[in-house]
């Protein structure tokens, strides 16, 4: 009788083992070849499919050039969301430049000095990438290139400070990528968008001197 049973549980395991087999070899069917080891493999597949493609190459190109024609960087007082005349100057220069490149997609870091618990200082940071973003907003940048906000907190200070430090209370705007259905973009020509010239920087010096002639000529 003990050895009837012991048969019994053997053949239950077995069978129990055999229909796990068999249910692990229909999901491994079903699913598309190399999905399972693509785990893990997302972003690198992306960045490689980006870089053979050539767009993250003319990504950088374009991040660069924004960076060299235009301040990405603004400041903040104290725990403070506000912008200031001088930030104010500095992203309507940054919305104006943008305007040129419709293809083009940015994001806005915002950043804290050290003062503070870093979970407050994640927050504010947040809210410094939003002021910055609805203030681009207003000067004519479709929401929906302004790809997302993101908040940095403390985490990357520019002075290692315990103190306040000005120049860690900033939000720093970045050239992401491209925006997927633009015409140029879709035909692959992202080189068009890189050596589009700037409107003002095609403005060329009319050397006299700060003097402005009126529509007569005089």
């Amino acid at each position: 009788m003990v050895r009837m049973t012991k048969l019994i549980l053997a053949a239950a395991v077995a069978l129990t083992a055999v229909a796990s087999c068999t249910e692990e070899g229909s999901r491994s069917f079903h699913t598309e070849a190399g999905g399972l080891n693509d785990v893990g493999f997302g972003n690198a597949t992306m960045n490689n499919t980006l870089v053979m493609s050539g767009e993250q190459g003319y990504v950088l190109d374009l991040a660069n050039r924004f960076a060299s024609e235009v301040d990405s960087t603004v400041n903040f007082a104290f725990n403070s969301t506000a912008l200031d005349a001088a930030a104010r100057a500095t992203l309507a220069r940054q919305a104006h430049w943008i305007r040129q490149f419709p293809e083009v997609r940015f994001r806005v870091y915002g950043h804290t000095d050290l003062v503070g618990s870093s979970s407050y200082n994640q927050r504010l940071g947040l809210r410094r990438a939003q002021a910055v973003v609805a203030f681009l907003v207003t000067h004519g940048i479709s929401r929906t290139r302004l790809e997302a906000v993101v908040s940095k907190g403390e985490s990357q200070p520019l002075i290692v400070t315990q103190g306040r430090e000005r120049a860690n209370r900033r939000t720093v705007t970045e050239v992401t990528g491209f925006v997927a259905t633009n015409p140029l973009i879709l035909d692959g020509k992202y080189a068009q968008v890189i050596y589009r010239g700037y409107v003002e920087s095609a403005a060329a010096p009319s050397g006299l001197g700060g003097v402005e002639l009126s529509a007569s000529g005089e």
